[in-house]
């Protein structure tokens, strides 16, 4: 039996919904600006900058953004981008001229993130549902994909991959903080939706 997506991706969602209303609640991953600036090297002073509603959900597992930061001017993708703390602080790179699209399959992840939007008044973010295996982008029209966390969680790595070089310019960059195993799981194991959400 393979792995049902459909279930998968519902079970993420129910997990990223309760992050949005509870992110202190107590995961099997950490959350928070706390947890960011101890753990992965986010700078203190820019994560203070964002409202609590910005960094509390948090759940990334590195920071794609120490390996490169966005100039003026250009244009993001975050994929999975939660309630957008990577895509502010991509926001304030590429400044007013720039344009980040954040994208998430979460409607309460949604919901924050254009929240947040109207609260931090950075009108160069913008939030889109889609999926990261059928990116909701034009081809070619991006400088930098960026993702933190979310990878992992997608059954079909290939298919991301192919979507985030699609919207990629020539000479884009692609900067991921995700999890890697470093050994063989299990056919059955990696058929049971909890494996993937626990």
């Amino acid at each position: 039996m393979a792995l049902d997506t459909n279930i998968l991706r519902d079970e993420i969602q129910k997990v990223y919904t309760q992050v949005v209303c509870d992110p202190k609640q107590g995961y099997h991953f950490h959350t928070g600006p706390d947890y960011a600036a101890d753990l992965l090297g986010y700078s203190r002073a820019e994560l203070a900058e964002l409202p609590d509603s910005v960094t509390a959900p948090f759940a990334g597992v590195g920071n794609p953004l120490s390996m490169g930061q966005p100039g003026p001017g250009r244009t993001v993708v975050d994929i999975g981008a939660g309630s957008g703390m990577d895509a502010f602080l991509a926001a304030k790179a590429v400044g007013a001229s720039g344009h980040v699209i954040a994208v998430d399959m979460t409607d309460a992840m949604l919901e924050r993130g254009r929240d947040n939007v109207a609260l931090t008044g950075m009108r160069q973010v913008e939030f889109r549902n889609g999926l990261a295996e059928a990116l909701p982008v034009d081809d070619g029209t991006v400088d930098l994909v960026i993702s933190n966390g979310v990878i992992n969680l997608c059954p079909d790595k290939a298919i991301v991959l192919r979507e985030a070089f699609r919207v990629l310019k020539p000479g884009g960059r692609l900067q991921i903080g995700d999890i890697i195993v470093h050994k063989d799981i299990p056919a059955a194991a990696r058929e049971k939706v909890e494996i993937w959400t626990a």
